[in-house]
């Protein structure tokens, strides 16, 4: 099989179980921004040094994947999709970005006033993949109510984007 299949040629695309949507539609658009964020923090994953930063933002991205695959999928289908077992996001998955948060927090890595992104590559990327989990967030809170119904995929996004920024200052020299 090839990744050519001709099937989006008419500008429409298939969320999960096949139905078929425009490419511009205010879904795709949302786990669209989520693969964009994906690709940056893969961007800064690949330009650091740091373990702790690689070794978080795997994880990150592996849940991310998660995320994805529940904003691909049409709300219709959102009981189907659990019920087959896809994994979904959790409290849990909040949790462990907050602790992540609050051993950062711990170091007195400063939070406070604006940060002017490029102190180095490692931080400008983890800026870069910041801002793009809040483009990513604000368009899964664009999307009509009720077309999200797991509450904890906005919070994680949002607990998500805290996160990065402290990542990016924490790369930066102290």
């Amino acid at each position: 099989m090839s990744i050519v299949t001709k099937t989006g040629d008419q500008g429409t695309t298939a969320l999960m179980y096949g139905r078929r949507v425009p490419k511009t539609h205010p879904r795709v658009e949302a786990y669209g921004a989520v693969d964009e964020l994906n690709a940056a923090l893969g961007l800064a994953r690949a330009s650091t040094t740091q373990d702790f930063l690689r070794d978080n933002l795997v994880s990150i991205q592996k849940e991310l994947v998660t995320l994805m695959g529940e904003l691909a999928t049409a709300t219709e289908d959102l009981d189907r999709y659990a019920k087959e077992g896809y994994p979904q996001v959790t409290y849990e998955m909040i949790m462990r970005l907050e602790e992540t948060v609050k051993a950062i927090e711990a170091q007195k890595v400063s939070f406070k006033g604006w940060a002017t992104p490029g102190a180095n590559v490692s931080a400008a990327t983890l800026d870069v993949a910041r801002t793009v989990c809040r483009r990513a967030e604000r368009h899964v809170c664009g999307l009509p109510a009720g077309d999200v119904k797991n509450p904890h995929i906005v919070i994680y996004l949002n607990r998500l984007a805290d996160l990065l920024w402290l990542f990016a200052r924490w790369a930066e020299p102290r």
